[in-house]
């Protein structure tokens, strides 16, 4: 059965599942639809136009579904949509999407700390963690497994690749491969997010295969165009989602100056 407290605004046009418990003062809109066992902590608001799957964690002063911050919304009809599973902590703010009949998506087993904030448009796959302060500006894509530290911030548009982390305080404009450590201001890549993949379970022959590749762009002395060929002989999975990654990209890539090659990888 549902919980809902005495103090909290549940609108008679919100969907609750069965087990939703929803906090003190907190907020639910119309047009909101709450899976079973999600929990809504005090003081937060699910706006309409808002979807959650089951057991969802929202905790205080949340507020999911706003408005997006674009001065292109007219006001339209615009969802946000989340999974299953996921944290979403104090303070942390979702917006919905700018454009009739489109959507935020987060998706499923998302950790989302203190004061993130996904802005409209956003699409976000599974098991991310964003630390506090992490900010997302619009359209902004993001893979699965992805680490974000605290207080990194995205352009618009920018692409973040699977199994990346990111450190703090990170100034993100371009496209952030997949698999390795970016950090700085400009940022630029470390290296490979080793212990990442080690953790995830990834076995020790593309592990190898991805170091290979870090070295092949960023400390050898080809070309880019001549470089992806190389890899391409590559008989990893990971190694051609990078490739794939790094040729689907239009903002640009994150990366570091390439020691001989007389290009960088950054465009």
């Amino acid at each position: 059965m549902t919980e809902i407290h005495p103090t909290a605004v549940v609108s008679p046009h919100a969907e609750l599942a069965a087990g939703v418990r929803v906090g003190p003062y907190a907020m639910i809109e119309a047009d909101v639809t709450l899976g079973a066992d999600c929990e809504i902590g005090a003081h937060a608001v699910v706006k309409r136009y808002t979807n959650l799957g089951a057991r969802n964690r929202v905790f205080e002063h949340a507020t999911l579904g706003g408005e997006p911050q674009d001065v292109k919304f007219k006001g339209e009809r615009s969802r946000l949509l989340i999974g299953d599973d996921n944290l979403i902590r104090e303070s942390a703010t979702i917006h919905r999407a700018s454009g009739e009949g489109e959507a935020t998506r987060v998706g499923s087993r998302n950790f989302l700390m203190i004061g993130v904030h996904i802005a409209h448009n956003c699409e976000v796959g599974d098991d991310n963690i964003f630390a506090n302060g992490a900010a997302l500006a619009g359209h902004v894509m993001v893979e699965d497994h992805v680490f974000l530290s605290s207080n990194v911030g995205s352009h618009q548009f920018v692409r973040f690749g699977r199994y990346a982390m990111v450190g703090g305080k990170s100034k993100i404009v371009q496209d952030v491969l997949p698999f390795f450590i970016t950090d700085g201001n400009p940022a630029r890549v470390r290296g490979l997010n080793s212990v990442g993949l080690r953790r995830a379970g990834f076995s020790a022959a593309s592990r190898l295969a991805l170091k290979r590749a870090y070295q092949l762009l960023f400390r050898g002395a080809l070309p880019l165009a001549a470089a992806l060929a190389t890899l391409e002989q590559t008989n990893d999975e990971h190694v051609r989602h990078l490739i794939a990654f790094i040729r689907d990209s239009r903002r640009g890539l994150t990366g570091a100056n390439r020691r001989g090659a007389g290009e960088a990888l950054i465009s």
